[in-house]
Formats: structure tokens, C-alpha cells, sequence
């Protein structure tokens, strides 16, 4: 074989090496999409349980407004979670944790804390994969400037190759 030709074949062995771990990246994005949406739906579960919203609880500033105007022996601070909200935190929920098919039963606060840091890793995970998939796509249009130099029946006739046995 010539230089130029092995310079193609290099070329288009790093072309479909970067082109399969493209599709590999947007399968991963799909399937992490699902588990994004299933936290999602759990999360929103838990709080039509506990009776709130993402905006129904009062923001910890406001609860320390409401006990200086009280002026009780309460502590002057009082943490609010803003899914709990006035819930009971204690109360036994049953949870399968993220990536297993294990059952616990555990007390509330622990159990939607769980899924928001499960969240948010999720979405760093989703945001990163988005930028590698970007990434991919530039280069490969990149590369795409095989097609002036060997013209597209070529390409379509060497994709569409097939061993023989002989």
C-alpha cells in the first residue's frame, strides 16, 4: 500500500473510532435521562406526600423573621427543609436506592435527600456528557473534509463492503 492510501485508512479508522464513542455518549445521555426523569417523578411524589412545592416552604429567613416577632424561648434559628417543609422528617418511607434493586425502609428526610444529591449528580453527569457530545460532533464535521478529496460514491461503496468467504 502507498502513503496516501494508508494516510485514508488512518483517517478513517480514527473517524469511526471517534464516530462509536459518539453513539455510545448518546446512548448514555438517553439512559441517564430516564434515571433523571424517575428521580424527577419520585421527588415530585415526595412532595405531594409532605404536602409542598418547590416554592410552598418559607425560606429559612422568613421562619427566623416569624420567631424574632414571637420572641418565645424557641432558638432564634430553625432550619427549614424545603421539601419537608412542617412533614414529619422521621416518618418511615420505602425507597429502592438509585442503581440497585435493594428495598429500605427510611425515615423521609434521608430518603428525598438521597434522591436531590442523586439529582444533582445526574445533572453534572448530563451537562458533562452534553459538552463531550458536542465535542464529538465538531470534530467529526471536521474531519468531514474527506469528501473533498475522495468523492462520496467511494465512501458509500467502501461502507457497503462485505467479506467473502472464499
Amino acid at each position: 500500500m502507498d502513503d496516501t492510501m494508508k494516510k485514508i485508512q488512518e483517517n478513517l479508522i480514527e473517524i469511526e473510532i471517534e464516530a462509536e464513542n459518539l453513539l455510545l455518549a448518546r446512548h448514555q445521555m438517553v439512559e441517564n435521562d430516564r434515571v433523571r426523569n424517575g428521580n424527577r417523578e419520585a421527588l415530585t411524589a415526595l412532595r405531594k406526600r409532605a404536602r409542598t412545592t418547590k416554592t410552598s416552604v418559607p425560606s429559612p429567613f422568613e421562619s427566623i423573621m416569624k420567631e424574632i416577632d414571637g420572641m418565645g424561648s424557641n432558638p432564634l434559628v430553625k432550619e427549614v427543609c424545603a421539601t419537608c417543609g412542617n412533614h414529619d422528617s422521621t416518618e418511615k418511607t420505602w425507597m429502592m436506592f438509585p442503581g440497585t434493586d435493594i428495598f429500605a425502609r427510611i425515615p423521609f428526610h434521608a430518603s428525598h435527600t438521597i434522591l436531590e444529591k442523586d439529582q444533582g449528580r445526574l445533572d453534572y453527569d448530563a451537562n458533562k456528557l452534553q459538552s463531550f457530545v458536542k465535542e464529538k460532533s465538531f470534530f467529526l464535521s471536521e474531519k468531514g473534509a474527506l469528501a473533498d478529496k475522495i468523492s462520496p460514491d467511494v465512501v458509500r461503496s467502501m461502507v457497503t463492503l462485505t467479506d467473502k468467504a472464499k
